[in-house]
């Protein structure tokens, strides 16, 4: 067990990701490991805590607690025939460069406390197709959201993948199913967010609070985020099918957003639940009858350059069978919408 190191990071490894930095110069430490030091306060950037995903700058200093001087055995070694078939039926569209999931609910996108191996970062172990490393994520969906997610296939394509999520050159367009009908009926979400803490030993729970745009910069922890909508379709004024862009990408941007102008996602127990105010007949984000409690929101589609090619790729992922369900309810039908609502207001 090694004691406590403080490391300065150098010009050439600034710009990437905590955990993929620590990785790097620790290579048996693992992502569960790196992910509970950050929830602990353990590991800190700057005297500051972080998240695994956080990106460090040069000339920053991170502390890293103590650490095991060998990995246990790998987990992902024991992934089952079962799961290696679940995880590759998820496949939506692949080359010798990216493979793109259609990501069912339910399944994290990585690891954290009591998830086991049995989420996406891990289950990708089934993903190599005759690679010799495993895929990576370069981006995630929250547990409970389905849809399109991108993992790139060498480091090369992860690092340029990563650099046109943040210079915002890849778009993506969400499907969700809200309470009410949102007035008006097209436009933009422009509320900062600031986390809560959670009540969990671990700060799980931990939930994201709306700060009117004006108050975000005097609001210490406050982000600024953005979120374009457009209503596809409305019944009765009790619940609508909406398109949604987040313009930035803040954690539960879409689901915080929406319930912030009264029309939370339907099945959202954290941002929508039954004493949540709405534009519909108070049931929150809860319809009743046939309709799902699980939550109602679907990374649709996708659209990115091609980080080899150059080629403009967009991938669209079918509804997850509970969404499904409810679309059929309620007579909503993927034809009748464009792909893109929102290229008529460009």
């Amino acid at each position: 067990m090694s004691g406590v190191q403080h490391i300065t990071v150098t010009e050439d490894e600034g710009g990437q990701r905590l955990d993929r930095f620590l990785k790097k110069r620790f290579p048996h430490l693992s992502q569960g490991m790196i992910e509970k030091f950050c929830r602990k306060g353990d590991l800190r950037v700057d005297k500051g805590r972080v998240k695994a995903n956080s990106r460090v700058a040069p000339g920053q200093e991170i502390r890293v607690p103590p650490i095991p001087d060998s990995a246990p055995a790998p987990r992902t070694e024991g992934i089952s025939e079962e799961d290696a078939k679940f995880i590759q039926s998820c496949v939506l569209w692949k080359d010798e460069h990216i493979i793109a999931l259609n990501k069912p609910p339910g399944l994290p996108s990585q690891g954290g406390s009591g998830q086991g191996n049995r989420h996406v970062d891990g289950l990708s172990e089934a993903l190599k197709f005759g690679y010799k490393d495993k895929p990576k994520l370069v981006h995630r969906l929250d547990k409970d959201t389905s849809g399109v997610l991108l993992l790139a296939r060498t480091d090369r394509v992860a690092r340029r993948l990563s650099e046109a999520f943040r210079g915002k050159t890849t778009r993506k367009i969400y499907w969700a199913a809200v309470a009410g009908a949102p007035e008006p009926k097209t436009g933009t979400i422009r509320f900062g967010l600031v986390k809560a803490p959670g009540h969990g030993r671990g700060g799980e729970g931990e939930k994201m609070i709306c700060i009117h745009p004006a108050k975000v910069d005097k609001t210490e922890g406050a982000k600024r985020a953005t979120t374009d909508y457009f209503t596809l379709h409305i019944l009765g004024q009790r619940v609508s099918w909406v398109a949604l862009v987040p313009i930035t990408g803040r954690t539960h941007q879409l689901r915080a957003h929406m319930a912030e102008i009264g029309n939370p996602i339907i099945g959202d127990g954290k941002y929508g639940g039954s004493s949540q105010e709405n534009m519909g007949d108070g049931w929150g984000a809860q319809l009743g009858g046939e309709i799902s409690r699980k939550l109602h929101l679907h990374a649709r589609q996708i659209s990115f350059d091609h980080p080899i090619s150059g080629k403009r790729i967009t991938l669209t992922a079918p509804l997850p069978e509970h969404m499904k369900r409810t679309w059929d309810l309620l007579d909503w039908h993927e034809k009748d919408v464009p792909a893109d609502p929102f290229e008529d207001l460009k």
